[in-house]
């Protein structure tokens, strides 16, 4: 995968035209669906902190592991195991995109990622965020997200083991529909991170 793709991958969207997108149409809701929002939204808000493990498939099948840390609002880390030369982190409503391999960085504002979603303060399935679908298995329940103002940044599937509610896995489709599959392990919750774990500044300057 070039550079291009896995940067699209790793920011989870890729902002679309401007102009070009209709404010996003919600879902008719049953009572069972409210009912399951209002738990995800507890669930999601009551989420300080998560260290894990993830698994990454980009959109050419191309996988990649490392080590996650999430700090809500607005903080993320992700560090790419070798050979991945790439480095993920949010913080101060930025984020920064470091590929070592080219020694090249990329900032990008974390509100035209979908995945800014999960990341906001105060998590709120509706109004600024639009439902466009809730699908049930077997100990399992999946919603998906777009920004209501601008669908076409791309959607969130926030993937939840049920009973009890554990987020297990994120699938991002990007402004392209290029899909993006992000699946978590040894989660561990709650504690503090240091704050540099969150440091958006050029790793460049820091060699």
């Amino acid at each position: 995968m070039n550079r291009r793709a896995l940067l699209a991958t790793a920011l989870a969207a890729a902002a679309a035209p401007a102009g070009a997108q209709d404010v996003a149409r919600p879902m008719a809701l049953t009572a069972q669906d409210r009912a399951d929002l209002a738990r995800i939204e507890a669930y999601l808000n009551g989420l300080r902190t998560l260290k894990a493990r993830f698994l990454q498939i980009a959109p050419d099948g191309a996988t990649s592991a490392g080590h996650a840390w999430i700090e809500r609002p607005g903080r993320m880390r992700f560090e790419y195991d070798p050979p991945s030369p790439f480095l993920l982190v949010a913080g101060g409503g930025n984020g920064m995109f470091f590929d070592k391999s080219l020694n090249q960085v990329t900032y990008f504002p974390l509100s035209q990622t979908p995945l800014g979603i999960l990341l906001s303060e105060n998590i709120r399935l509706g109004g600024d965020v639009t439902v466009t679908a809730i699908t049930r298995m077997p100990g399992q329940i999946q919603v998906t997200l777009v920004r209501t103002k601008s669908p076409g940044d791309g959607s969130i599937t926030l993937v939840f083991a049920d009973t009890p509610l554990l987020l297990r896995q994120w699938v991002v489709l990007d402004a392209q529909q290029r899909e993006t599959r992000v699946s978590l392990f040894n989660m561990a919750l709650g504690g503090r991170f240091d704050r540099k774990l969150f440091e958006t500044a050029d790793p460049r300057l820091m060699q």
